[in-house]
């Protein structure tokens, strides 16, 4: 059935927790109230990347990018776009230089520096329906896969695409699974690692969620190639909307025959099962992911031997991420040179990065590799909110290090971004301002490390907790100069003896930010002082009795009464005495801050 429109809305995390289901309903019943169902298609997508300015909805075929729309402007949707043929014109994205009677997405500087393979069809068609999937070259690639190429020919193009996996090493993905295909053994597994732990993270989530069927077909791939019959998505329970599509996409994908026993009649069998993780960061190291899988703790195994020869239940194994397994059917269907010539000579493609913190434009981001650090966090993120000053972006996650002003012209690569102190990481991204203190976010990566550590090897287990103490102890005020030192003695010891990458890379963020911001640990331990007023031990409050106009407000919120008035004979010229802060008996909590109407008490 033709439609004179088409409404897109965002059906992704983000947005449905901000009315985004109650905004899709209201369309859906306005558009009947007011006589047009039959002339309008609402659809629900996965995430169209810009969550700073979500919920989003775009109008074909006009082409109409709205943002921060909210549940009550459906009723003005359906009655001027759709009914009157004209824009509304307020919701439309209209900042900085984007001033347009008509804004559609290629106007928006947040999209006009990406290059979208993994998230190609992410806020485009309706994940839930695989004819949308297919109607966009879906699976068209898996067709050469099963009729043409052998498994050679398949690992050959995956290597002359040069991609590398998207989980953080940046393995050679044709190495991998010619490793596979050539061991010996009975039979042998694919899975698909989406247990995405990273604070701040949510590329693997949002994929599955948006375009779950380039998931499979990237999995069925890979079977192919392998000479695998079975395949395994080891995704976290804290994500009920992406299980949930991927449930559906599974069904739908048995349904027409593209799963199962003898797919699409090529003689090759291949199916897929979800497996829910209990949220252990520890689970996305692939020895302990497989341990889990099988239905055990989670705990890392010493490699060689690695899950290329001997993996799950002691067969050759394959895991890649969801990322790029996404790749996977761009490849199939473009050619493998087709992605070579993106991104740089040996990183080849795009990455995607969740961009978070104090950046204005939050969301997902997919740039070339070779991409610079500026250009994401300045013209893609539009700089630092309520401009302040950047300070830093961690990049990898807890793994990562901390990159300074002077990285900002570093192009996005493996290599690069390795030599300058962090990694890529599987694509957290957070930016930082001046009011951030480095000092307590590596205290709070490292507490995240001390959590999620299994406890398997001694250098991680003893060795972050050691470092999480002494940072602790510096926060609080009670360091000493020594301290430095054995921070980056410990730091350097797990990272060469730890069992997994848990462990060798926990100490990242602290190094990185004593190598750049050794000032800042400096003023922590010698004037017991918290440029960034972070550290609450390191805070006080205090009282400008000129300003203070004597109202006791801050007093009356105070929780342990050490906010008390000055002697009125000292201040004949008030009519109410000033009020003092008893630094003894202060415990800090900034209720006096809070209440304050005058500005009159200060933090320092």
């Amino acid at each position: 059935m033709a439609y004179n429109h088409y409404i897109l809305t965002c059906g992704g995390t983000a947005c449905e927790s901000n009315r985004g289901v109650e905004l899709f309903n209201q369309l859906i019943a306005e558009a009947e109230k007011q006589g047009v169902n039959s002339q309008v298609q609402i659809l629900k997508t996965g995430c169209f990347g810009f969550c700073e300015k979500g919920p989003i909805v775009k109008v074909l075929p006009e082409d109409s990018f709205y943002v921060e729309v909210k549940p009550e402007d459906a009723k003005e949707i359906i009655a001027e776009q759709v009914i009157k043929g004209r824009e509304v014109k307020r919701l439309l994205y209209n900042e900085g230089e984007v001033k347009k009677n008509t804004v559609t997405i290629e106007d928006i500087p947040f999209y006009q520096k990406q290059f979208r393979v993994v998230l190609r069809n992410c806020g485009v068609i309706n994940p839930e329906n695989i004819d949308e999937y297919v109607a966009r070259e879906g699976y068209s690639g898996l067709e050469k896969v099963l009729f043409e190429w052998t498994q050679e020919q398949l690992i050959e193009e995956m290597k002359v695409s040069g991609l590398r996996g998207r989980g953080g090493a940046g393995f050679p993905t044709w190495l991998k699974w010619d490793l596979a295909r050539k061991a010996v053994g009975d039979q042998k597994y694919v899975i698909c690692n989406a247990d995405e732990g990273d604070p701040g993270a949510y590329m693997d989530r949002s994929t599955i969620e948006g375009d779950p069927h380039s998931v499979i077909e990237g999995m069925i791939t890979a079977g192919k190639a392998i000479g695998s019959n079975m395949g395994f998505v080891y995704i976290r329970a804290e994500y009920p909307l992406a299980i949930e599509r991927l449930k559906i996409a599974l069904d739908q994908a048995r349904e027409y025959g593209l799963l199962g026993k003898n797919i699409l009649g090529s003689g090759f069998d291949f199916d897929i099962e979800v497996r829910l993780g209990a949220g252990a960061f520890v689970c996305g190291e692939e020895t302990a992911l497989i341990k889990s899988v099988e239905g055990n703790r989670g705990m890392p195994v010493p490699k060689p031997p690695f899950p290329a020869n001997k993996g799950l239940w002691e067969k050759p194994t394959i895991i890649n991420n969801v990322e790029t397994f996404a790749n996977i059917p761009v490849i199939t269907a473009k050619g493998g040179a087709w992605l070579a010539k993106i991104g740089t000579e040996k990183s080849k493609g795009t990455k995607v990065f969740a961009l978070t913190g104090k950046v204005k434009n939050s969301g997902l981001v997919e740039v070339p590799m070779g991409t610079t650090l500026r250009e994401i966090v300045y013209d893609v993120g539009g700089g630092i909110k309520d401009g302040k000053k950047f300070k830093g972006v961690q990049t990898g996650g807890p793994s990562g290090g901390i990159l300074t002003e002077k990285s900002l012209d570093v192009p996005i690569d493996f290599e690069s971004l390795t030599a300058n102190g962090s990694m890529m990481g599987s694509g957290g991204m957070i930016v930082m301002d001046e009011d951030d203190c480095v000092v307590d976010v590596s205290r709070f990566y490292m507490e995240f490390c001390v959590e999620e550590s299994c406890g398997k090897c001694s250098p991680c287990r003893i060795g972050t907790t050691q470092i999480l103490k002494i940072l602790e102890k510096i926060t609080e005020g009670k360091g000493e100069e020594e301290d430095i030192q054995k921070l980056e003695d410990i730091g350097h010891a797990i990272t060469k003896a730890s069992l997994c990458m848990l462990g060798c890379t926990a100490a990242n963020p602290v190094i990185s930010t004593i190598k750049n911001f050794r000032d800042e640990y400096h003023e922590h331990i010698h004037d017991k002082k918290c440029r960034s007023a972070k550290c609450k031990n390191l805070l006080s409050f205090i009282i400008d009795a000129p300003k203070c106009i004597g109202c006791s407000l801050c007093a009356k919120k105070c929780p342990v009464n050490c906010i008390v008035a000055e002697d009125a004979a000292k201040y004949p010229d008030k009519k109410k005495p000033p009020y003092f802060i008893n630094q003894k008996d202060c415990i800090k909590c900034g209720e006096c801050l809070a209440v304050c109407k005058f500005n009159a008490v200060l933090k320092g």
